[in-house]
């Protein structure tokens, strides 16, 4: 779960984690108040949407009047927008964080992060921070400082020292990095978090450190043990069809092609995708019923595939381990009665009882194309849909 950078902030700030004064609103109405409460004669608009590149897509807007606020609350708030990180439609602008502006001097990178290949938190950071990380970490990779966790001590003095040197850090910015570093670890810990990124991390003409924008993950498994942590989830920014899905326990993911996909396992489902894509189609969607799919499972599977309008197929891959394949066709032929389905419809069936799965599918009359195997299913279902 992403949380927005002014829920991120204030989380940071619980950890001692310096930020920019800033006020959130939801409607052009309170820009006025928020101006009047933060003061100065400058102020950044942020787009609240949960997707990075908000700067290059023009999230992010410097003002220095009260007209020149006004013009970005309503260009933005109410607004679709459109970056490099998320859907080709883009995300809706429902809340702005206003900010104060800094005098910076400048700009690095810091994040943690579990990395699986040493199973250890990794603290990850940065001298040349900003919107082009991501061209620094692939044409200068040794710009790129990590220091790996122990998970018994922590995060040690030593390691946040290394850091703050590597960062080009001097006198008591040292001492005020390792506090922020050790602060950040605990925020990490404590809520379970995936990710944590502050990018950029500013370095004030005075010198000190302010956490100028922030993201974090929480981990989706652990939210049963962070109520107030949950309660901060916005479905606005997730496509309903996810959503609707995450109430079943379906683990769907939307694109943007018309070939509808339900398959039971992740790695199965990742091949489909796969298949379809080489033989000239394009997926609509990433969807794992899970090893134990029901008859009651796949009708609600049926229904989020076939309220994306650009389905025009849907192919059916199930490998028959835990639950026999007659009683996945048993559940096809009825989610396919009682949802109406439209569309063509391909089925793969593979695993226990397989012949007897095919022979009820061939004999139900609703007009399931079964097929041989899972090329076979991903010829038809381009086919079905060209």
């Amino acid at each position: 779960m992403n949380l927005h950078e002014y829920q991120a902030k204030a989380l940071l700030r619980e950890y001692g984690v310096v930020t920019p004064r800033g006020v959130a609103i939801d409607g052009a109405s309170q820009a006025d108040s928020a101006m009047a409460e933060l003061g100065g004669e400058a102020w950044v608009v942020k787009a609240q949407i949960h997707a990075g590149g908000r700067g290059k897509a023009g999230g992010v807007k410097l003002v220095r009047s009260r007209e020149a606020l006004h013009e970005a609350v309503n260009a933005l708030l109410g607004k679709n927008l459109v970056t490099y990180q998320n859907a080709p439609d883009g995300q809706m602008t429902l809340r702005l964080l206003i900010e104060e502006t800094l005098p910076i001097a400048r700009e690095l990178y810091l994040s943690l992060t579990v990395d699986r290949e040493s199973e250890r938190v990794a603290l990850v950071a940065s001298s040349a921070g900003g919107m082009e990380i991501e061209e620094v970490a692939h044409a200068t990779p040794e710009k790129i400082l990590k220091e790996f966790c122990d998970p018994l001590l922590g995060l040690q003095d030593f390691q946040c020292r290394a850091l703050a040197f590597g960062l080009g850090l001097e006198g008591k910015q040292i001492a005020e990095f390792g506090k922020l570093a050790k602060g950040l670890y605990r925020l990490f810990m404590e809520n379970d978090l995936s990710m944590v990124e502050i990018n950029p991390l500013v370095v004030t003409a005075p010198g000190n450190l302010v956490a100028l924008d922030c993201k974090i993950g929480v981990d989706d498994n652990a939210l049963y043990r962070h109520k107030a942590l949950a309660e901060l989830s916005d479905t606005t920014q997730i496509d309903p069809k996810e959503v609707a899905a995450k109430e079943f326990d379906l683990n769907y993911i939307a694109l943007s092609g018309n070939i509808g996909c339900m398959v039971n396992g992740a790695g199965l489902a990742m091949a489909t995708m796969d298949l379809i894509q080489l033989h000239g189609g394009q997926p609509a969607n990433f969807l794992d019923v899970g090893g134990g799919a029901t008859a009651d499972t796949v009708a609600k599977a049926f229904r989020i595939i076939l309220s994306d309008t650009n389905v025009k197929a849907i192919l059916v891959n199930i490998f028959g381990g835990i639950m026999r394949c007659d009683i996945i066709a048993e559940g096809i032929i009825t989610a396919v009665k009682d949802v109406g389905v439209k569309v063509p419809v391909i089925v793969r069936l593979e695993g226990t009882n397989v012949e007897l799965g095919q022979k009820m599918l061939a004999e139900s009359g609703v007009g399931v194309i079964s097929a041989s195997d899972l090329t076979d299913a991903a010829k038809q279902a381009v086919a079905a849909v060209q």
